[in-house]
């Protein structure tokens, strides 16, 4: 396999963690967002949205870090990033989807730059965008978690092992200490990044663990 992406995007680091979780080895090429390769010919030849990630597989170009995501839990099931059961599954995908489509897109780099570069906000401007919709999507997601995990009594969403949410919500953390949300604020959300911060898995795939965050 060989994925291609961004050491600081959000669903990169989605992709990163699934495929650790599963074990499986990959080639890492860097795209580097800063410099506006993903606008360039070779990688818009895998992603014609000039996005990453991209992940290929015997010649199969795959897009959109969710879809990433479920395909490779097709392809190797265990272990599983969701539980058994249609409504289980379904309560999994809600608050995935809450972080990785509704939090997280508005604060994509080619968002901001078009904040700044288009409609002239100022630094101070796009930290504050950034932190009203991460503030506005963890208080949600903090009302929806407690009760879902306390009425479970386990440890993750999903069950006693971290899977599809947990690939989400950990890199919005990572955002969200990048801009200086206090994320000790949503008690839950905290517990599970620390719980997941523990594992090899997740190490492993931090943006600072990657070859081109040093470049």
């Amino acid at each position: 396999m060989e994925l291609h992406g961004y050491f600081r995007s959000s669903a990169s680091y989605r992709v990163r963690i699934a495929l650790n979780l599963k074990g499986l080895e990959y080639q890492y090429h860097p795209v580097n967002l800063l410099k506006g390769e993903q606008k360039e010919a070779p990688h818009k030849s895998l992603n014609p949205q000039g996005l990453v990630p991209a992940l290929i597989d015997d010649g199969l170009v795959l897009t959109q870090s969710l879809a990433i995501l479920e395909w490779l839990d097709e392809q190797h099931p265990q272990p599983a990033l969701l539980p058994d059961g249609a409504l289980a599954r379904a309560r999994v995908r809600a608050l995935a989807y809450n972080v990785a489509c509704d939090i997280q897109p508005v604060q994509n780099l080619r968002v901001l730059k078009y904040l700044q570069a288009e409609l002239g906000a100022s630094d101070e401007q796009k930290v504050a965008w950034i932190r009203h919709w991460i503030g506005l999507g963890f208080d949600a997601l903090e009302t929806q978690l407690a009760p879902q995990l306390n009425a479970q009594s386990t440890a993750f969403v999903g069950g006693e092992t971290p899977g599809l949410f947990e690939c989400c919500l950990v890199p919005q953390i990572y955002s969200a200490e990048r801009f200086g949300v206090a994320v000790s604020d949503y008690p839950t959300i905290a517990r599970i990044g620390a719980d997941c911060a523990a594992l090899p898995a997740f190490e492993k795939a931090r943006p600072e663990n990657q070859p081109d965050s040093t470049l």
